[in-house]
């Protein structure tokens, strides 16, 4: 495999990453965070149904999943905490997913780039820290970010606006259906980076 696996098409003006799944091989510390945190509720989250949700934020995901198990939660903002708590335990074991770094080491000061997640600002930052990216981008836009979330586009249309480039400009790079349909929403071309592994 080559070390960058994509060619920018004519008329790309800007590049946007999701981070989970895409950036950073962080999704197996979010599931072990996750069944930690859910299993004292007796909230079941089978692994496939936690990849398929990919892009969500954890809030929504919980009241989600309470809601389909019949469990009644009273404080999903300390839910909330207690899994990204957890999840920071794990972020020692976090790796780039090598291709798709190669991509935005490529294309760093060459294009405007920005990071477009899901997941909560503080944890998307230190997951960036934890692979020294964060400097790498000229916006993070994360869930705090936007009132609406994948599969809407208002999280890439924000990161558009940040760095200034037309929606139709920009590059897409995700890891789930939800994303892909965001970047679709957005107007975007949305590349999906699952075919290309994690090294």
């Amino acid at each position: 495999m080559p070390a960058t696996p994509w060619t920018a098409p004519p008329g790309t003006a800007g590049l946007i990453f999701d981070c989970d799944g895409t950036l950073a091989d962080t999704m197996p510390a979010h599931f072990r965070a996750w069944t930690a945190m859910l299993a004292p509720h007796r909230i079941p989250f089978p692994e496939d149904r936690f990849y398929a949700m990919g892009g969500m934020p954890t809030s929504r995901i919980i009241r989600l999943l309470a809601a389909d198990a019949g469990v009644e939660v009273h404080d999903v903002d300390a839910m909330v905490h207690e899994k990204e708590r957890l999840f920071v335990q794990h972020l020692d074991s976090v790796q780039p997913i090598v291709p798709v770094v190669a991509i935005a080491a490529e294309h760093r000061g060459r294009l405007p780039m920005a990071v477009a997640s899901g997941g909560y600002r503080e944890i998307v930052g230190r997951t960036l820290d934890r692979l020294r990216l964060r400097d790498w981008f000229g916006a993070m836009v994360a869930a705090e970010d936007t009132a609406k979330h994948k599969p809407e586009p208002d999280v890439f249309l924000e990161a558009a606006r940040r760095i200034g480039v037309s929606a139709a400009a920009c590059v897409v790079f995700e890891d789930t259906e939800l994303g892909l349909e965001a970047a679709r929403r957005a107007g975007m071309l949305g590349v999906d980076v699952r075919p290309w592994g994690k090294v």
